[in-house]
């Protein structure tokens, strides 16, 4: 049995909670209306065209073709990274590119030839949805990571120059933060993963058991999908972290970010 249609008009009926939602907090003076009808306007919108974009690259399914989308997927939350964390754009974005691209790009091809077997690893229907999950949460977790990292060396410059002054070098110095910032990084998803199927079912296997799919078929998809979303999220912070601070430090070791 395949998954039940809904008419593109449908999801307008959640107005009827979103409207109340507005009123209240305009009447409670709570900001973030614009901020709320922004984003659930730009995700519609930006959603409806995915939706037609992918309609034809499924169709087509060239692996080129495929590849061209997730390296714009990988650009897209590499300069969403680089804004967010208030890192210089000129000298940052290639070293996110690449914490990014290369533990995701390993995983994926891992999982699509070894996992599930594909004969094509560049299969459209597997490619860019399993790719889609794990950049949306190495996105999330390297924004929290590198966050963490260089907000605490600013916060705690004395205590990092004192350090360096006690003969310390520049990895030896930094290692407290980079420690905090690869907990604060995993934290999320390692609590998400210990309480996965008890508090919550996860997108890919709620999607999975709507489209028809046998609830075993669906939960052995779900195990591999969060192994590898915790794997890439852990990999993907070192990587970012240890490829930013190259141009995030002077020659005398002073923070420049």
């Amino acid at each position: 049995m395949g998954v039940q249609e809904i008419s593109f008009y449908t999801p307008f009926y959640l107005l009827v909670f979103m409207i109340p939602l507005v009123i209240i907090n305009y009447k409670m003076r709570i900001n973030i209306n614009k901020r709320f009808i922004y984003a659930v306007f730009r995700m519609t919108i930006q959603l409806v065209l995915v939706g037609f974009f992918l309609q034809y690259i499924f169709l087509f399914n060239n692996p080129w073709v495929n590849s061209a989308y997730i390296l714009f997927m990988i650009s897209a939350a590499a300069l969403s990274t680089v804004k967010t964390c208030g890192l210089t754009l000129r000298s940052q974005l290639i070293p996110i590119l690449l914490g990014f691209g290369i533990p995701n790009m390993i995983m994926i091809l891992f999982i699509n030839q070894f996992v599930i077997g594909l004969n094509n690893i560049f299969d459209a229907q597997y490619y860019i949805p399993l790719m889609g999950m794990l950049l949306g949460n190495s996105l999330s977790g390297n924004i929290i990571g590198i966050n963490t990292f260089y907000n605490g060396l600013k916060k705690n410059e004395r205590e990092y120059h004192y350090r360096l002054a006690l003969s310390a070098n520049q990895w030896e110095a930094t290692l407290p933060w980079y420690k905090e910032a690869v907990i604060a990084c995993l934290n999320p998803t390692i609590a998400t993963t210990e309480t996965i199927g008890l508090v919550s079912l996860p997108g890919m296997m709620t999607g999975q058991i709507l489209g028809g799919s046998m609830p075993m078929t669906a939960i052995v998809y779900q195990i591999v999908i969060m192994a590898a979303i915790l794997i890439s999220r852990y990999f993907g912070i070192h990587l970012s972290i240890l490829l930013t601070r190259k141009k995030a430090f002077d020659s005398y070791d002073r923070l420049k970010i």
